[in-house]
């Protein structure tokens, strides 16, 4: 059985927290990948309470150096180090920013038992034999990138042809899964008649950005596509001013994008009684769609 990914919300307020929501953060986990995406305020916190351990962490994606996704990246690192954190930590940040965020954690006077590298990024920037990850610049006043997990797809044998066929483990198969023909016993067997494709997955997250004609591109056919919400379209003038996204146009991006599914997020303490208006705003123009809480997960 393929491995899933799995997406968990830390944190789904937007710039100030409630005493439902925090900060935002949101931890993509697959096999041994555990990538955090931005690290509010309270993300160390948060994953006591999902009783999640930090030390698993493997990257941090920062989307930008506003203190609402970053304030909780001194106190994680402090934890990582005296919780005897041994892996080579990447912090990836937007063009512009690495300096900051270096200055921001006191990068050159910390006493780290572990190495830590900041990087700017745009484009593909982080690929393996199984999944890749990407960023695209936002429009949000500063340099803000939106970020996309990529899961390739795989050639997979059918095991149940193998048995018909009656054709052994071994050094055949590894010709198979690279999509060769393989002859057994003095007989071709086409790799097209003995494998699968198993279909890549996509998870997308678009946090801070006011609309822009970059984003239906970047998320294309995710099957996960996190965003924005800070504002209904009642308040579209206000969202713009900001430079935020509405529901409303989530929708539109998730109907033009032909995602799998909505979640929205960064999520306004004024919506905190009518968190409705949102799904509503987004629920006209596309149908799958979710509100995140924290410590809400999706796996795909």
């Amino acid at each position: 059985m393929a491995s899933k990914i799995k997406v968990i919300f830390l944190g789904t307020s937007a710039q100030i927290p409630s005493a439902k929501r925090n900060h935002t953060s949101i931890l993509l986990t697959y096999k041994d990948e555990n990538i955090l995406i931005d690290c509010g305020e309270g993300t160390q916190r948060q994953f006591r309470k999902a009783q999640l351990n930090p030390c698993k962490l493997t990257a941090i994606l920062i989307t930008h150096i506003h203190g609402d996704h970053t304030f909780g990246l001194p106190g994680l690192i402090s934890t990582l180090n005296f919780s005897g954190y041994n892996k080579h930590l990447k912090i990836y940040c937007p063009k512009g920013t690495k300096k900051i965020i270096e200055d921001f954690i006191d990068l050159k006077h910390l006493k780290n038992g572990f190495k830590i590298k900041v990087e700017e990024v745009i484009g593909k920037f982080y690929e393996n034999e199984e999944f890749y990850l990407e960023a695209e610049s936002m429009q949000h006043g500063i340099p803000t990138n939106a970020y996309n997990f990529v899961l390739k797809s795989k050639h997979r044998i059918d095991k149940s042809k193998l048995k018909k066929y009656k054709i052994p483990e071994g050094p055949l198969l590894k010709n198979l899964k690279q999509g060769k023909d393989i002859v057994y016993e003095g007989k071709k067997y086409k790799a097209k008649d003995l494998i699968y494709i198993e279909e890549g997955k996509k998870i997308s997250f678009v946090l801070d950005t006011a609309f822009n004609n970059k984003i239906v591109k970047f998320v294309k056919d995710a099957n996960l596509l996190i965003c924005d919400a800070s504002f209904s379209s009642k308040n579209s003038k206000e969202a713009k001013e900001h430079m935020h996204l509405t529901a409303s146009q989530d929708g539109k991006i998730a109907k033009s994008a032909k995602v799998k599914k909505l979640v929205l997020t960064h999520i306004s303490q004024r919506y905190d009684n009518k968190l409705n208006e949102l799904f509503e705003d987004a629920k006209k123009e596309f149908k799958n769609v979710v509100i995140a809480e924290d410590f809400s997960s999706f796996e795909i």
